[in-house]
């Protein structure tokens, strides 16, 4: 594989937005300095994607499809998509509801010609809500920051989360290779334990200025429908963390000192979800509850935790408690 040439393959998995399709697709095909190929792989839709999709391809070479005859689930579709990238020097995996900025591929590029240590780049995504047209993205000069690659796991393992939306990131393929696809038992969490094994076998960067990509905030988003509450999205990144820790064990320096680190760090981002919910839905004592049972169970000497301690304080204020509870809308 030649990667002086910079050929970036573009997978998009695809299922019932083909409202979008149009819109991602364009936004790749107008990327400048790189070669892009294209595959969308429609997952049994209902809607129109499938007719959209072969507009796209019988409109431009550069674009191809896969109908599947029956659904066959989004980690699959992905990896599916991951499989025909591997063809090519670079490989991104976007879903259609979200699309790139001008010039993404072309500055990742760059970053990778530059330091063929990198396995993952990634950068600013713009964030918007809703579905209507893209919002003006920032594309302000780059600026590289590159970690290696086990200081960037070990950052994430001390903040206990994912740090990239998903559609901003741009992957050599021969580290993806090494690392291997996506795990069929996180459906939520799987692009994060993905990248995190990608940093074990190779350094990330990050771009930072302009935005790499937009992601769509949008209501019928996996996130929001499936895992919108905090107590979902934790257990989501505990199961994620508990799969690298059990089966890349020999790969992680210092495995069990970062286990006792991200059990501590995950009790605390459930302590401050259940503090948030008390001040402002103080009424929804079942999620409280549960967020602080989470936490608990995720940390032997949680009393120690100054976290726990103002979460308990505030807890006994029947007062406020009470007074909120009691204000009702005018």
């Amino acid at each position: 594989m030649n990667e002086t040439v910079r050929i970036v393959r573009v997978a998009i998995p695809c299922y019932n937005y083909g409202r979008f399709l149009s819109t991602c697709v364009g936004t790749i095909l107008a990327q400048q300095g790189v070669e892009v190929q294209v595959l969308i792989i429609d997952d049994a839709s209902r809607d129109n994607s499938q007719q959209v999709a072969a507009g796209l391809a019988s409109s431009d070479s550069r674009v191809r499809v896969r109908t599947h005859a029956t659904n066959i689930g989004h980690l699959r579709t992905y990896n599916e998509g991951l499989e025909w990238t591997a063809e090519a020097p670079f490989t991104v995996l976007i879903s259609p509801d979200d699309a790139l900025t001008p010039g993404a591929l072309q500055r990742a590029c760059d970053l990778f010609e530059a330091h063929p240590e990198v396995g993952l780049v990634y950068g600013n995504a713009r964030v918007f809500r809703g579905e209507g047209p893209l919002p003006q993205a920032d594309l302000s000069p780059p600026r590289w920051n590159i970690s290696r690659g086990f200081d960037w796991f070990t950052t994430r393992c001390e903040r206990a989360g994912n740090c990239i939306s998903s559609p901003e990131a741009v992957m050599r393929s021969s580290v993806l290779q090494r690392a291997a696809f996506y795990r069929l038992d996180l459906p939520h969490s799987g692009d994060f334990e993905l990248w995190m094994r990608m940093a074990l076998h190779g350094d990330v960067a990050f771009i930072d200025g302009p935005h790499q990509a937009y992601y769509r905030d949008h209501g019928l988003g996996m996130h929001r429908v499936d895992f919108g509450t905090p107590l979902a999205d934790l257990t989501e990144v505990k199961k994620a963390f508990d799969v690298l820790f059990q089966h890349h064990r020999a790969q992680i320096p210092g495995c069990d000192r970062l286990k006792e680190v991200v059990k501590r760090r995950i009790a605390v981002r459930a302590l401050k979800a259940a503090r948030k919910l008390l001040h402002h839905t103080p009424r929804d004592r079942a999620a409280i509850e549960a967020l602080q049972q989470f936490a608990i169970a995720n940390c032997g000497d949680i009393r120690e935790l100054p976290e726990y301690r103002e979460f308990i304080a505030d807890k006994m204020k029947p007062a406020l408690v009470n007074m909120r509870s009691a204000q009702k809308p005018r």
